[in-house]
């Protein structure tokens, strides 16, 4: 009995995809010149996905910050990381009272050293599989802007330059896991 119970149990486990760790995710952050400049962790919580967001080297000031559609962070302008993640078909804006892309987040505010250190919530997303999930398809990306984030202008906050970009994947832990400076400092060598 017990050994049937545990091939019911391994057999969930991977028709489920249980297997695949989603929750915590942890990714890079990186600048315009490819340096990484903090973290971003995601965690599957009951009413939607944490975002913590920790970086340096920001504008002081508050800053816009979105969930884009593409996992693509191509420097220097990350217009590879496509419009706002807006799977419902929402206009822009967490003021906007026909509701808002699941991608949209509260302003986030740098010190004035450049520290940002933020926790926030996006309530309709998930790490899960469906329709609003981040990782679905290749995955999504997190964008910071150079302002911040007017809560209603179309298409997106009129928020600014994209100057910051974690790319949300099932592999981003993997793919950038070393500091990016690294190789320069050994082709210097």
């Amino acid at each position: 009995m017990k050994f049937v119970l545990i091939g019911v149990l391994t057999t969930l486990l991977t028709i489920t995809g249980c297997g695949e760790k989603r929750s915590p995710l942890e990714s890079a952050l990186f600048n315009q010149e490819g340096d990484r400049i903090g973290t971003v962790t995601l965690i599957e919580q009951s009413g939607g996905v944490e975002v913590k967001v920790k970086a340096e080297g920001l504008e002081a000031g508050p800053h816009g910050i979105h969930v884009h559609e593409f996992p693509k962070c191509e420097g220097p302008d990350f217009k590879s990381a496509g419009n706002h993640f807006n799977p419902t078909q929402k206009k822009h804006g967490l003021m906007n009272q026909k509701g808002a892309h699941i991608g949209d987040l509260p302003n986030i505010d740098a010190e004035a050293g450049g520290m940002a250190d933020a926790k926030l919530m996006l309530a309709e997303a998930t790490l899960k599989d469906g329709q609003t999930s981040l990782l679905r398809k290749e995955g999504t990306s997190l964008v910071i802007h150079s302002g911040p984030d007017d809560g209603m202008s179309q298409p997106s906050g009129d928020s600014g330059d994209r100057v910051a970009c974690a790319e949300i994947t099932l592999n981003s832990e993997k793919s950038k896991a070393s500091d990016p400076t690294e190789l320069n400092k050994k082709q210097e060598e």
